[in-house]
């Protein structure tokens, strides 16, 4: 018999650490070789994390609800036998900024902040739970520990969320720097509550808080203008109805639209770079793969945009089955961590909803997001060289929100345009095979 430590594994580039959510096994059940053993949560997605051997889980080493960096043990479970070093899955890299993967003895729920910002007094004090976003925000704002403890959190169980201290910091701002703490200020920094009728108050669930977030988040950072334009999509309508049901026999799932407006726009992209950037600082960071993100509406009324990765490389067929596959993990709630990181641009789909036009906001750190409406039947202005006349097209407005920092009114309609143009100019003769 020989006892294994199960590391946390590596979940994307940018994450670099989880909080349990919840255990799937309990001390003295067996596992199964790939049996999810525990549920954890990181800013991104939630996901089950397998186990990579069989055998008796021993001993947890973390409790629900805390921190586990990657990389670090969670869980000692006993297997028949002996195992080699050399027999373990070497999945997990750790950066510069991770602590050496040994299992603590007495694992912390609350993490201490900055001990630049922090006195190890106060430190001590406190048990009071703080992301490692917030105490980042809390260090770079030079937020003290004592000010940060009296920040109302309204997170779960009261935590303070990335919203409250950047609510707290603009107050203190607007202030004029002076920090008050007493009944009065937080009256008046408080905006007043008022409703009439019976009415019912519930708690945001997880993902709905981190939403919130990093709209409001979005909104402050980046300056928002939204470009509408109109376009004629009778030809790429025309062509989905002539090939949709040989496409469905054949591939084995329905061909929806998203997959071609994920392929117009990495078109564009290609046309005009500069929309496919960041903003860091002072510096713009130019991404030379095309991630298109897709907002997918779950079962619980909360949104998640799962990434298509170098769409600019995929054919249509690799499109479709690409935007299929994360929509089905979506739904599934299926969706690993990299499944949703590293997006470049994001398109949402309102015509699902029977909307024609959005303001979107836009999903950050991309500079761009673009709103697809519903297609309407209309009547319209059809130019031939006999002269003009009116018919019945399929019509479809998008409308583009977009980071004015970097993209000016000329780049954004430029690039909504040439969109539009790909998608009207369809060719309804395409093959896909």
């Amino acid at each position: 018999m020989a006892q294994i430590e199960l590391l946390l594994p590596k979940m994307g580039e940018s994450v670099a650490e989880a909080t349990v959510t919840s255990w799937l096994k309990n001390e003295g059940d067996f596992v199964e070789l790939e049996e999810g053993i525990l549920e954890i949560a990181t800013d991104k997605v939630d996901s089950e994390v397998p186990s990579d051997y069989e055998g008796t889980l021993v001993k947890k080493l973390f409790k629900e609800g805390e921190v586990v960096k990657i990389g670090t043990p969670f869980a000692i479970i006993e297997v028949e036998g002996e195992v080699k070093k050399e027999d373990k899955k070497e999945d997990v890299t750790t950066s510069a900024y991770d602590e050496p993967a040994a299992a603590p003895e007495h694992p912390k729920v609350h993490p201490p902040i900055s001990t630049t910002v922090l006195s190890t007094t106060s430190q001590k004090e406190s048990n009071r739970f703080y992301s490692p976003l917030v105490k980042s925000i809390a260090k770079i704002e030079g937020v003290s520990f004592d000010e940060l403890n009296k920040i109302s959190g309204t997170g779960r169980e009261g935590r303070v969320t990335k919203y409250d201290i950047l609510n707290h910091i603009e107050n203190k701002n607007d202030s004029l720097g002076t920090v008050s703490t007493d009944s009065t200020h937080e009256t008046q920094s408080k905006p007043a509550i008022s409703f009439s009728g019976v009415s019912e108050l519930v708690e945001m669930d997880r993902m709905r808080k981190l939403i919130a977030e990093h709209m409001v988040a979005s909104k402050k950072n980046a300056p928002h203008v939204t470009s509408v334009v109109e376009i004629d999509v009778t030809n790429l309508v025309k062509w989905r109805n002539k090939v949709k049901n040989q496409f469905f026999e054949k591939e084995g799932y329905k061909l929806t639209f998203t997959p071609i407006f994920v392929e117009a726009v990495a078109k564009a992209i290609k046309d005009f770079p500069m929309i496919n950037v960041s903003v860091e600082g002072d510096q713009i960071r130019i991404k030379k793969d095309a991630n298109i993100g897709m907002a997918v509406a779950l079962p619980s009324g909360n949104l998640i945009v799962p990434v298509v990765k170098g769409a600019n490389n995929l054919n249509l067929i690799g499109m479709a089955e690409s935007v299929n596959n994360l929509t089905q993990k979506a739904r599934n709630n299926n969706l690993s961590p990299d499944d949703v990181q590293d997006g470049t641009f994001t398109i949402t789909n309102i015509g699902t909803f029977g909307n024609i036009i959005g303001t979107p906001i836009i999903n950050q750190p991309e500079v761009a997001i673009l709103a697809t409406g519903v297609i309407q039947k209309k009547p319209a202005v059809i130019e031939t060289s006999e002269g003009d006349f009116i018919g019945i097209r399929h019509m479809m407005f998008m409308s583009m929100s977009y980071d004015h920092r970097v993209v000016d009114g000329m780049l954004g309609g430029s690039f909504l345009r040439k969109v539009g143009d790909y998608l009207e100019n369809f060719d309804i003769n395409r093959q896909i095979w």
